[in-house]
């Protein structure tokens, strides 16, 4: 590496200056708080682990994306955790195997991978959520999903849209009232998933081609998804679908697209997608899903969500205000910067004669006790 490349950072990787840490920081308090007043006990994880561990506790986790390296103390693959999800499910099945269900955890921390997704080129990200174990039924489907807009709202977001799916749509009537030929389902999926009707047609799906249609917002999708269901294979679906729109309804808006599967590798029956207003792409996402036991077997059921706040919080601190600063002199009164400092002031003193109040961003400076315009 040349001389001048010294202070350059891997492409995707990048630093949070102070008005962005402040933000990430606001995010992370307001999300923790709204979190533990809903009972989720947080936890906290190691960055890096050993890479079965990682992979092993979910179906449909991607190791492809995990930086991956040996470690030199045991010999054996470690990696760098790409979801947290993984690691709260081990904890479920392991440290808190006794403790009584439904488990609710929450958690926060940076993610790595490889490359970024889609157009986004960040390979680093802030992931923040909440996992309610031992529970999938509507109901807690619907807390969780009520969970997660509350806790958007309280971190700053407006205008949150959740957007419903679901993930196991193609197994449940290939399985039953449409059966498709093994080797043709995975073709479907991804046919239905790109909304590619052609394809779909060529994939043997051609009775699949209502569900491209049955999309937008909630109370007209889920109708167009009631009369495609003719057998009665999504019955139940739909009436928990129902259930769940009705118990956030106003908190959101709400819209439905069941066929969705992009970013939905591990979830079972029911997934969502959460928006905002003003920030762009998605902010999350989360559904039921099941932690595999020990020997991959004896799943446990679960539902939770996993929002990524970035974009989130490069919005709030371009529109942060700015902080009451309060220059402090040298040889002030400490017991009234104190209580300047009790009162919302952010004090910033003086080191030496030569330091200056506007140069170090005060607006006010400390005058006979009082602040005062500088």
């Amino acid at each position: 590496m040349q001389e001048n490349d010294r202070d350059l950072l891997p492409e995707g990787l990048g630093d949070r200056l102070p008005q962005q840490a402040w933000a990430s920081q606001t995010v992370r308090r307001a999300a923790h708080d709204v979190l533990a007043s809903h009972g989720y006990a947080r936890v906290e994880t190691p960055v890096l682990e050993f890479e079965k561990a990682l992979a092993s506790r979910m179906a449909g986790v991607q190791v492809r994306r995990m930086f991956r390296f040996v470690d030199p103390v045991s010999a054996r693959m470690l990696a760098l955790r790409s979801d947290m999800t993984a690691q709260i499910a081990r904890i479920a099945a392991t440290g808190l195997s006794p403790s009584p269900r439904p488990l609710r955890l929450s958690y926060s921390g940076q993610v790595v991978t490889i490359k970024g997704d889609g157009l986004d080129p960040a390979r680093e990200r802030l992931q923040l959520g909440a996992e309610l174990i031992g529970a999938d039924s509507t109901e807690a489907a619907a807390e969780i999903v009520e969970l997660a807009i509350e806790t958007l709202r309280a971190a700053g977001a407006t205008g949150v849209s959740v957007d419903f799916t679901l993930p196991d749509l193609v197994d449940a009537l290939s399985a039953g009232t449409l059966p498709l030929p093994s080797h043709n389902i995975e073709t479907v999926r991804q046919m239905l998933d790109a909304k590619d009707a052609g394809g779909l047609v060529d994939a043997g799906g051609e009775a699949y081609l209502p569900l491209l249609y049955a999309v937008g917002p909630f109370e007209t999708a889920i109708e167009r998804l009631a009369e495609f269901d003719v057998g009665g294979a999504l019955a139940g679906r739909i009436a928990a679908l129902r259930a769940i729109a009705a118990r956030v309804n106003g908190k959101a808006r709400l819209t439905l697209d069941p066929s969705e599967r992009h970013g939905f590798e591990y979830q079972s029956w029911f997934g969502f997608t959460i928006y905002a207003d003003g920030v762009p792409g998605s902010l999350g996402r989360g559904g039921t899903y099941a932690i595999l036991g020990q020997t991959g077997r004896d799943p446990e059921a679960a539902t939770g969500f996993s929002l990524y706040p970035d974009p989130l919080i490069e919005t709030l601190s371009a529109a942060a205000g700015e902080e009451r600063r309060l220059f402090l002199p040298l040889g002030h009164d400490r017991e009234v910067a104190a209580r300047q400092r009790a009162i919302g002031w952010v004090t910033v003193a003086a080191l030496s004669e030569a330091d200056d109040a506007l140069a170090l961003g005060c607006s006010h400076r400390l005058e006979g006790g009082e602040a005062v315009a500088v």
